[in-house]
């Protein structure tokens, strides 16, 4: 079994215990767990959310692995994740409490870190980057639970499990690696070769409400109704783009690992478990709105293929700042890799011939105060 998929209609806390339950009753790795088990809960706090925002992993999830942890045993466990702004204990402090996990690990007990702290870490399996800053909790822990939220992403086009792990690199190192991989496929390489790295022991997958359109920060909750668990993020992805309509192919990091191995290269070979037949395409599932640009010229030909890449600096969908919602909190300047932003009278503005457009601005505006401009020529 690769994965295993549980039905769940809702976040009502006996639907969600007794779905991730089931996770973990079936997945091998849990049998391990016990007492001396050092568990770290990666969760997915992109910003200040609400629950209801779906662009964050949702108390009722975090709540029920916990109890399932432990039910099993453990007693050490740790939540934590990094989120793209400043990595430190006031920030993080501040998002866990708007997104609900601050009441959930005092209700269960469990420790939430906010030291932020991180350690270099060797790669392992790599293709690219031969080491990372990660961390601590989760080099402390010697059993990984990955809890990522079903979204869909701007620059990636769809964020899951594997993408989730990219929290472990500590707040602003995260542009550092954006400015190194500006393009998508040498970004979505580097987010294998994280993954090879880091491992997760299990994962398992917030997709009752996921997101769609401009994920993974500024999109819309559109209910899916599940929950999926397994030891592959490969096969939990694939899962993830049969539910959206995208493509592996499509996928940087999904098609890094499928070209490398690590993968299977469809979901029809991926071996399910629990509620066979519940992962199915969801018709009108919103993409991001630069998901056809962004593989617009690689599938043209000819002197049509080459116009396309000549004007798509030009051309392609870029951030914008909406002046009447920006606040002034230069959050995305301090975000930005290629340092193109820059704030006038408290307002943000936008080098476009220097921005990369890895719309890392986009996810950590918490006004919504930057849009995604597109030509109307790629609506034909």
């Amino acid at each position: 079994m690769d994965i295993y998929v549980c039905k769940a209609g809702s976040y009502d806390e006996k639907i969600v215990n007794d779905a991730v339950e089931r996770v973990f009753a079936a997945c091998e790795c849990a049998k391990t767990l016990g007492a001396n088990t050092r568990a770290c809960v990666k969760i997915n706090v992109i910003g200040r959310h609400a629950p209801s925002d779906a662009a964050t992993t949702h108390p009722a999830v975090l709540c029920a692995v916990i109890l399932a942890l432990q039910k099993r045993g453990v007693t050490d466990i740790t939540v934590a994740d990094s989120a793209g702004g400043a990595y430190n204990e006031s920030a993080m402090t501040a998002i866990y409490k708007a997104c609900g996990i601050t009441q959930v690990c005092q209700k269960t007990g469990v420790s939430l870190y906010t030291a932020c702290k991180w350690t270099g870490k060797k790669a392992q399996n790599y293709a690219l980057v031969p080491q990372f800053n990660v961390i601590q909790p989760v080099l402390d822990a010697d059993f990984i639970i990955n809890v990522p939220k079903l979204k869909t992403h701007m620059m990636m086009r769809l964020t899951n499990a594997t993408k989730n792990l990219f929290g472990v690199i500590p707040g602003l190192q995260k542009a550092e690696l954006h400015m190194r991989f500006p393009k998508s496929d040498k970004f979505g390489a580097m987010l294998v070769d994280l993954c090879e790295t880091i491992k997760p022991n299990l994962t398992v997958v917030d997709a009752i409400d996921g997101m769609e359109g401009d994920g993974p920060n500024s999109g819309t909750p559109r209910h899916i109704g599940l929950i999926m668990g397994g030891e592959s993020t490969y096969s939990l992805d694939l899962a993830a783009c049969e539910i959206t309509g995208i493509s592996p192919a499509d996928v940087p990091y999904m098609a890094n690992a499928i070209s490398r191995g690590l993968c299977k290269k469809s979901f029809a070979e991926v071996e399910i478990g629990g509620d066979i037949g519940a992962v199915k395409r969801i018709d009108g599932y919103k993409l991001p709105a630069n998901s056809k640009d962004a593989t617009f010229a690689a599938h043209q030909s000819g002197v049509i293929g080459k116009m396309v890449a000549l004007i798509e600096k030009s051309a392609a969908p870029h951030p914008v700042i909406n002046a009447k919602k920006c606040v002034g909190c230069a959050r995305c300047a301090d975000i930005c890799p290629a340092q193109t932003i820059n704030l006038t009278n408290k307002k943000a503005h936008i080098d476009k011939k220097a921005c990369i457009r890895c719309f890392c601005c986009h996810e950590v505006c918490p006004a919504d105060a930057i849009d995604v401009k597109r030509l109307s020529f790629f609506n034909i």
